[in-house]
């Protein structure tokens, strides 16, 4: 029994890989693909510019173009895309809100000083925020007097970090105890 060793034409078909009307259903077939790529992963706009770029070499490719100038405008306006898209999707990251879960959901929220905040490094007064009470520490290490209206910048183990957000009023609700 002889085996006959069979090309690469053969076994792919009448597909030649060196044609342009090969090369149109590829690039069709990956912008395809990189465009659900880059809605089904999380991050802003990683595939989204080779899905661009596919797109435009495959309109070439059914034009009539030669696969070398389908590459071509597959890395030119894949680069160009990515030079546009890349530094607004990180913009875009950098203004999406943190997370939201557990005790981090105080970030960037308004609050109350019940006590007063000495402005020593870990020392601690006590805010309101809705109707939940924290042990709170100055973001700047300036004292914040009772009755101020401070912002979350962080939260630190089972603390909150704040800034004063202006000057109190006395109303009188210095807690003298504990």
């Amino acid at each position: 029994m002889a085996f006959k060793v069979r090309s690469s034409q053969e076994v792919v078909g009448q597909m030649d890989v060196s044609s342009p009307d090969t090369w149109r259903w590829i690039w069709l077939s990956a912008a395809v693909v990189f465009a659900v790529g880059e809605i089904a992963v999380a991050g802003s706009f990683f595939l989204l510019p080779f899905a661009g770029g596919a797109l435009i070499a495959g309109t070439l490719a059914f034009l009539g173009a030669s696969v070398a100038v389908s590459w071509l405008a597959f890395v030119i306006v894949s680069a160009a895309c990515s030079a546009v898209l890349w530094p607004l999707g990180k913009r875009l990251d950098r203004n999406a809100p943190s997370s939201a879960t557990g005790a981090n959901r105080w970030v960037g929220r308004e609050g109350y000083v019940l006590r007063d905040i000495p402005g020593g490094r870990g020392d601690t007064g006590l805010i309101r925020l809705d109707r939940e009470e924290w042990r709170a520490e100055s973001l700047m290490g300036l004292p914040i007097k009772a009755g101020s209206a401070v912002l979350v910048s962080r939260v630190d183990g089972t603390r909150l970090v704040v800034v004063p957000l202006e000057d109190p009023p006395d109303l009188g609700l210095e807690d003298k105890g504990a």
